[in-house]
């Protein structure tokens, strides 16, 4: 194993740790920053054309896609032809070096360059290497995996939008982000088992199972309950309030999610009565007598614009929150001192970025190695990958 010579992102609590990132587009390059926002020492392998991430714009910072510039953070690149036989050695070299391997190939895809899990793991032993794909290495396994396809085949679009109107994709790629945090923990999971004494191992991540996980209350209600969920807009089937209501100028977000916030909710708005009639007084009565309920409430906010009214219902306790666009959330995080942007790298290629949300109190992550131009270390890579290990 070993990194190579001034590779790394200092002294964080995965410093040390080579991974060798096969990945491309979101779900693997996500789970490799968070690794390397942490210490590890990434090198993502892409292909002559680069990960298909660079070429997704608009929009562009200096001409860089933003897409590719918002999950690669913390790498070096190094271009490998994987049909050219020299490339391709390389790329074995690297994988025997390496303490992870990440890859969202097709599942058996890489067999015919020698990069497939059990060739790997016979010059490997320790190897943690992990898979990521659309429908898991099963019947599925030629079926390619697209955060939108695992929305619609998974059920949440069936979730998303009004009641009244066709389903809607979420406005991220949900999945793809979930599947990759999967797979970083399954990685950190893998190598506390290997660092016990236990070897490597395999590491399987699909995104229709991170869906159906990540439905979580939707998914119970059917597997748990022989309940099928359907589209309720931006309503809960289990909680009310819990969505956005109207106040004088622009909707609220109010998630009074039990008794006691609801009779505070009451309080704040001047009709604490409402808190104590029989159809109001329990989750369950409000949630089925919804309909009844709202307007009392919405009469109440009308009566002040949203910030008002939220900066009054925080103060009391009750979780509330304005609709912002993305430079709002931007701002409220900015508010409430989470320092939400960072700066990568440093001088003239310094990009900012969105700062990991995980805090440690004596092993911060860092943020040394800004998203790399393809092959900005491939000559380094190359001559270290020839010397003997």
């Amino acid at each position: 194993m070993g990194a190579p010579t001034g590779a790394g992102q200092g002294g964080g609590p995965l410093s040390g740790l080579l991974v060798a990132d096969f990945s491309r587009i979101l779900a693997g390059p996500y789970a490799t920053m968070l690794l390397a926002d942490l210490g590890a020492e990434v090198i993502k392998v892409e292909g002559p054309q680069g990960d298909d991430t660079r070429s997704w714009t608009p929009p562009v910072r200096d001409g860089v896609s933003t897409y590719y510039l918002g999950v690669n953070r913390g790498k070096r690149s190094i271009s490998l032809d994987l049909h050219d036989d020299r490339d391709a050695r390389l790329a074995r070299e690297l994988a025997d070096r390496a303490d992870v391997l990440i890859e969202n190939f097709k599942p058996g895809g890489l067999a015919k360059y020698g990069l497939d899990y059990d060739t790997v793991r016979a010059s490997n032993e320790g190897i943690i290497y992990t898979s990521i794909s659309g429908f898991g290495s099963g019947p599925g396994k030629d079926v390619p995996g697209y955060d939108l396809m695992v929305q619609a085949i998974s059920g949440l679009m069936s979730l998303t939008g009004d009641p009244e109107g066709p389903p809607y994709r979420a406005g991220i790629s949900v999945f793809d982000v979930m599947a990759g945090n999967h797979a970083a923990i399954g990685i950190l999971a893998a190598l506390r088992h290997r660092d016990a004494g236990g070897g490597g191992q395999h590491v399987e991540v699909n995104l229709l199972s991170s869906a159906l996980t990540g439905l979580v209350n939707h998914s119970s209600a059917y597997v748990a309950g022989d309940t099928v969920p359907y589209r309720m807009g931006n309503a809960h089937p289990s909680v009310f309030p819990y969505e956005p209501l109207p106040t004088a100028d622009n909707d609220l977000i109010i998630t009074a999610a039990n008794d006691n916030q609801f009779r505070i909710l009451c309080k704040v708005l001047d009709i604490p009565e409402v808190a104590e009639d029989p159809r109001f007084a329990r989750n369950a009565d409000r949630t089925k007598n919804r309909e009844e309920l709202r307007p009392l409430l919405v009469a109440q906010l009308k009566q002040r614009p949203a910030l008002e009214w939220f900066d009054l219902l925080v103060e009391a306790g009750v979780p509330s929150g304005p609709i912002n666009t993305i430079d709002g959330g931007f701002a409220m995080a900015d508010r409430f001192g989470l320092d939400p942007v960072v700066h990568v790298g440093s001088g003239d290629k310094a990009v900012p970025s969105t700062r990991n949300p995980i805090r440690f109190s004596d092993t911060p992550a860092t943020y040394e190695l800004p998203p790399p131009e393809l092959d900005e270390h491939g000559d380094d890579l190359r001559r270290w990958l020839e010397e003997p290990a």
